[in-house]
């Protein structure tokens, strides 16, 4: 047993891939990011050195299905092949010291383009739940803007596929400025079939009962979006923290299938005047969301309950 033990870490090794595994969730370490499994089967994969920013992606559903769009990492039929820097699960900003992390160069636009750039995997465990902790630098013609640290928790309850993600910014570099925009904040983008815009029955509705075109812009603690995928009702709920930077957060979503909560462009989403602020160096800040991937609507998954549980927890 112990000389299989050590040519599995040998070759795990020269592969550059290392897994970890226990009941529940496995996860493995590969040289694009860490493949998610639950119960032998893939949840989601955090990827790095694909773009201009790390992505989850392609992330499973309660139901077997992907509920997220495939685009741009792969074009597929039927969905729509439309704003090329949505990639699944991500966060960007638009204004990050005066560099665009929310674009990228297939977007169109050029200019002041920045990065984030994935430093290193702080933990990476496995078990009852799985776990993903990275630190990146913001990057803009070469210089770094600002840091953050991010974990990714990943579990199953009461049938939903749950991710909560907390992302600590930290002005590890010197002051940096972020600017009031509306590209900028946490974001998904809902598989294609989900979209309002499809027709299908896809739906937006918030925690004010506020629905689909009309969510666009709003304070709400957590906002749902479900619609069908392969012939069932699915959904993906996302939840703001209270302890969350300028919670309850407004929310950039869009009825084509973008899903944002944007805290930093107050004045861009019709909130106020412009909230453009600076970090002075070591001055940190936090976003904290719960996404909980679903059957049914917002009613039958019981978001507003599973808010109220999420709001409690420190």
């Amino acid at each position: 047993m112990k000389t299989w033990i050590r040519i599995y870490l040998s070759a795990a090794v020269l592969l550059g891939t290392l897994s970890v595994w226990a009941d529940g969730f496995a996860v493995e370490k590969t040289k694009t990011g860490v493949t998610v499994k639950y119960d032998g089967k893939l949840f989601t994969r955090y990827v790095i050195g694909q773009s201009n920013k790390p992505f989850l992606w392609p992330v499973i559903g309660p139901s077997g299905d992907e509920v997220t769009r495939a685009f741009p990492m792969e074009k597929r039929e039927g969905e729509r092949h439309d704003h090329p820097h949505h990639r699944s699960v991500w966060f960007g900003h638009q204004g990050t010291a005066g560099f665009d992390t929310w674009h990228e160069p297939a977007s169109g636009r050029r200019t002041n383009l920045g990065s984030t750039v994935h430093r290193e995997f702080v933990k990476v465990k496995g078990g009852d739940t799985a776990v993903i902790v990275t630190r990146n630098d913001y990057v803009g013609d070469g210089k770094k803007l600002l840091a953050d640290e991010r974990t990714h928790e990943f579990r199953v309850e009461n049938g939903h596929r749950i991710i909560d993600v907390t992302i600590k910014f930290t002005a590890e570099h010197g002051d940096c400025k972020l600017s009031d925009q509306k590209d900028s904040g946490f974001s998904v983008r809902v598989a294609t079939s989900m979209d309002v815009d499809s027709k299908k029955g896809g739906r937006v509705i918030n925690s004010n009962g506020i629905t689909d075109k009309a969510a666009w812009g709003k304070r709400a603690e957590w906002v749902d979006y479900h619609g069908p995928v392969n012939g069932k009702t699915v959904g993906v709920a996302i939840l703001n923290h209270p302890s969350s930077f300028r919670h309850p957060t407004p929310w950039h979503v869009r009825t084509y299938g973008l899903f944002t909560a944007n805290p930093f462009g107050l004045r861009s989403l019709g909130q106020g005047k412009d909230s453009s602020f600076t970090l002075k160096k070591g001055e940190s800040i936090t976003l904290r969301h719960r996404v909980i991937f679903h059957l049914g609507d917002e009613k039958a998954a019981k978001i507003a309950e599973a808010y109220k549980a999420y709001a409690l927890e420190k």
